[in-house]
């Protein structure tokens, strides 16, 4: 233990000596050199009082035992140079002192000594913070350095194996149009910028000091309400990669499995009580958990509905690979697979719930994540709805992004929503004023020839969008024959689907005096080429023909899914006689089943009406027991 520690235990206080002749004897020195050399004495054995923080007066005995922690002020140039100056003058006037009489020197010099000791040891304490800090940012820089290293060695590591992680692409490069922000997957983000933060989350903070939940997740909040957390048996695993993508895949355990069978006889009972019982048991069984939302939106209870699809999500979640990645849009989840369709099915639910809520950028990016799944295929077809979503945020650049990165090889200018959403989205841009004049004007030149473009190809869409938006059209325009009664009897029924899905979702986009008079010119020149007899009507008009025969199963799926009464009545019959369930709706014929799983029952195409009528009075009914009953 060192003189100085034993000397503070023993109580005794530095300052408080009297001082003798030559004891104001100050000594430039670093205060660990003082340490190892120990106090020295002056004569009579007493201990000078001028060095450092060794003349600092103090009443209470553990002051300095903490002085280290004393507030750094920032050392300029003037004080260093103040500090050194003053100790010179001190040590040059060393001798005078001495030399003087020696109640002049108690008097004159001990008011001297207490500021000039607190000076040095605050230019002590200065230089060995600044000491510190530079060996910190010294530290700092090299594990930066060292980690920029690393960086460098798995670039060169993949570069050379061509293979990639399922992870973010770098920020050097440009992001992928299906990059996912995981800002943007929380609705407060965007509440927040509408209302404050204290608003959106002066209720949450003292909640989420109670969550006992096993993991932070991204797609949704855990609530303290939820029952506690088990792993219901599902889980996630890595397929293959190949060519810089990841096929990952849900899996069932056999405890979930049976709780699979279950909730199957559950939803054939045609009871929701049926599958209250089953969620009492297994809490996070997913399609119970979306099967059962179902029934509470239709009950109006939209409070429990959207609880119970962000319980899916976060049972989901959990069960996530630790290499699938929600943002790098390489991640990929075949919807042919049973166990995958109900990721697909809640992400959509809750995408719902947020445009509902009033949260676009939010849906936005569900939406985005959603394609990023199987952005070939696109099983629940989000390309009928992205554009909606983008316009609704304002983000006009990314679906013009989109619009000219896909167009190429997805032909998306034949759909309709984006065949008018596009030149939307470029006038809209156009009426903007923080860009420069001559965007302005490019942008404004674009959305008139794509407009011109889409009625050109579209006929049809104009009178119903009128109508939605209670404009009543010219004379001239209601009476020709391309935007008559004739255009839209004329197209094809695959054709009607798509408009009304169209209309129905974002016809209150164009209600605005602005864009109606910007539509307006363009009809007027759609009109004058018609009648001028340019050939790209008839190009159009045989090509609406040959195109929109039949809808594919992916696009009846989701008109299913929208809800949209306009374009659920343009459904073919073959569709609207089925069976459709709200966990699976319209199955893929190509199912890959990984289990066995018991034939689903369906009472509408396994019964006629007089069956289905006692099926209504008794769940348990079926035709074999009946037989069985009457003895035939």
């Amino acid at each position: 233990m060192s003189r100085r520690a034993l000397r503070r235990l023993r109580g005794e206080q530095r300052g408080q000596e009297p001082l003798e002749p030559g004891a104001l004897q100050f000594v430039l020195r670093d205060d660990d050199d003082a340490e190892e050399e120990g106090p020295k004495r002056g004569p009579g054995g007493r201990r000078p009082g001028g060095s450092g923080k060794e003349g600092v007066q103090v009443n209470n005995r553990f002051e300095l035992i903490n002085v280290e922690d004393l507030e750094d002020d920032p050392v300029v140039n003037g004080e260093k140079s103040d500090c050194v100056l003053t100790d010179a003058a001190v040590s040059g006037n060393k001798g005078k002192i001495q030399r003087g009489n020696p109640e002049t020197k108690r008097e004159g010099n001990v008011a001297k000594a207490a500021p000039l000791e607190q000076s040095n040891a605050s230019g002590k304490l200065r230089k060995k913070k600044k000491k510190q800090k530079n060996k910190k940012n010294s530290t700092g820089e090299a594990s930066e350095s060292g980690m920029e290293d690393i960086d460098r060695i798995l670039e060169r590591i993949e570069d050379g194996s061509g293979l990639s992680r399922p992870g973010p692409p770098p920020l050097s490069s440009r992001k992928h149009v299906l990059y996912v922000e995981h800002r943007h997957l929380n609705p407060d983000t965007e509440l927040k910028r509408y209302f404050g933060a204290r608003a959106v989350l002066g209720e949450q903070r003292p909640r989420q000091r109670q969550r006992v939940y096993p993991k932070c997740t991204w797609l949704t909040t855990p609530k303290s309400t939820w029952p506690r957390y088990s792993k219901p048996g599902l889980s996630m695993r890595l397929l293959e990669s190949k060519k810089g993508l990841s096929f990952f895949a849900f899996e069932h355990s056999e405890e979930y499995q049976q709780a699979q069978h279950k909730f199957l006889v559950a939803v054939e009972s045609m009871e929701p009580n049926n599958i209250v019982v089953l969620l009492q048991t297994s809490p996070y069984h997913v399609d119970s958990l979306l099967q059962l939302s179902d029934a509470c939106r239709f009950q109006e209870d939209q409070e429990m509905a959207r609880d119970l699809i962000e319980r899916a999500l976060y049972s989901m979640e959990c069960a996530f690979h630790p290499l699938f990645s929600l943002t790098s849009g390489t991640c990929r989840l075949d919807y042919r697979r049973p166990e995958n369709r109900s990721f697909y099915l809640a992400l959509y639910k809750q995408m719902s719930f947020l445009e509902k809520r009033g949260c676009p950028r939010t849906a936005l990016e569900f939406c985005k994540l959603i394609l990023s799944l199987e952005p070939d295929e696109d099983p629940l077809c989000m390309l009928l709805l992205v554009d909606h979503l983008a316009l609704r945020a304002r983000n006009y650049e990314y679906l013009i992004r989109l619009f000219q990165e896909w167009e190429a090889h997805r032909n998306l200018s034949q759909l309709p929503n984006f065949a008018f959403s596009v030149p939307l989205a470029y006038f809209l841009l156009s009426q903007q004023t923080d860009l420069p004049q001559h965007e302005l004007s490019s942008a404004r030149e674009k959305a008139s020839l794509l407009i011109q473009q889409a009625l050109t190809m579209f006929p049809g869409v104009l009178m119903p969008l009128l109508e939605y938006c209670s404009v009543r059209p010219d004379a001239s325009v209601s009476n020709h024959r391309f935007f008559g009664p004739d255009a839209e009897i004329s197209q094809p029924p695959a054709l009607t689907q798509l408009v009304s899905l169209y209309l129905g979702r974002s016809h209150f986009l164009w209600k605005e005096p602005a864009t109606m008079s910007w539509l307006e010119e363009n009809v007027r020149e759609v009109l004058q080429a018609v009648d001028a007899g340019d050939p790209a009507v008839e190009a159009c008009e045989n090509r609406r023909k040959m195109l929109y025969q039949r809808a594919p199963r992916n696009i009846h799926r989701h008109v299913i899914l929208s809800e949209i009464r306009e374009a659920v009545a343009a459904l073919p019959p073959d569709v609207t006689t089925q069976s459709v369930m709200g966990f699976d709706p319209l199955p893929p014929l190509d199912t890959i089943y990984s289990y066995v799983r018991p034939e689903r029952l369906s009472p509408v195409s396994h019964g006629n009406t007089v069956a289905l009528f006692f099926r209504s009075l008794l769940p348990n009914y079926t035709v074999e027991s009946f037989m069985s009953s009457t003895g035939t």
